[in-house]
């Protein structure tokens, strides 16, 4: 018989490996269909029918396996997982797999705090970063809004909040990343807070931390905008409710408001804005909550005299 005109699909896509296994796999011989039976007057059945006799089948393409090239042990090292990378992994895969992540981000203008770190250290000889801003800041963001400041326990099911802020600061050290602990944020100077996080900086790559001061916390920050990174999702710290992940800052064109009484509408402006994404657990904080928290954040982050008070 000839083929029908016009194009026709040959084959179902079964994936490479399942294909060439359909390929190579045996050809059973066709079952014949049972015959038709037809019931005479007298009740007495009608001999079957014969059974055609078997077509040629064609004999299967040959296909030749896949082959996986590996890399010569020569041209790569193993390196063992020191005892901190072992527990930033399961800590991570398990964060990953058991809590429920979701994701808000914010863009907050840095402006404000760029012109006051300029009178800080011109008019009072006082050097702090744009990260303790943002550390105290979020402190502040905390304590008025303190369903983000929460854990869940996954075993009695429950969550709970604290009254002190005590801010994990995410820290790079050659071992791995360390969570070293600002107890008591919400209470601390802007330079209180530039001079812990120093220190505890610091003792982390020496490894010189006692456990006290890496283990617990309520809330983390992590901040790569140092490392030219403008925005990224982190991973909540378990059994933390959620975790803040700081970009760099980038400067923008923005077109200038509306004034909607006179009509009058301002220069579009240059101004430097960096990106803040929020990773919450849903067991302890939901959507309208992180939003709220992110709020109260930018505002403090645009009027940073409000963190001197």
């Amino acid at each position: 018989a000839s083929r029908p005109s016009g194009r026709s699909s040959l084959i179902n896509f079964l994936g490479k490996d399942g294909w060439a296994a359909r390929l190579s796999a045996p050809v059973p011989a066709p079952v014949a269909a049972p015959a038709a039976t037809t019931v005479a007057a007298s009740s007495a059945a009608a001999p079957a029918a014969p059974v055609a006799a078997p077509q040629p089948v064609a004999s299967p393409i040959n296909v030749a396996p896949e082959t996986v090239t590996t890399v010569p042990p020569s041209m790569y090292e193993d390196t063992p997982a020191s005892n901190m990378r072992k527990i930033i992994s399961r800590r991570l895969t398990e964060s990953k797999a058991t809590v429920p992540h979701f994701y808000t981000s914010i863009e907050i203008p840095l402006d404000s705090i760029l012109s006051l770190r300029k009178v800080l250290a011109k008019e009072f000889d006082t050097k702090v970063s744009v990260n303790d801003f943002i550390i105290k800041a979020s402190a502040l963001a905390l304590r008025d809004v303190p369903e983000v400041n929460g854990t869940y326990d996954a075993k009695s099911q429950s969550q709970r909040t604290f009254e002190s802020v005590d801010i994990s600061v995410a820290v790079a050290t050659p071992t791995g990343l360390i969570t070293p602990i600002v107890p008591s944020t919400q209470g601390l100077s802007l330079t209180d807070i530039s001079a812990k996080v120093r220190d505890l900086a610091t003792r982390a790559r020496d490894n010189k931390l006692a456990p006290e001061e890496f283990q617990g916390g309520t809330f983390t920050i992590s901040n790569l905008g140092m490392f030219g990174i403008s925005e990224f999702s982190a991973v909540i710290n378990p059994p933390q409710g959620a975790i803040l992940a700081v970009g760099g800052g980038e400067r923008k064109i923005v077109p200038g408001s509306v004034n909607v009484e006179t009509g009058e509408k301002e220069k579009p402006r240059i101004q430097t804005t960096m990106t803040a994404r929020l990773s919450a657990d849903r067991r302890v904080v939901d959507e309208a909550t992180a939003a709220l928290f992110m709020g109260v954040l930018k505002e403090y982050m645009n009027q940073p005299k409000l963190m001197m008070l």
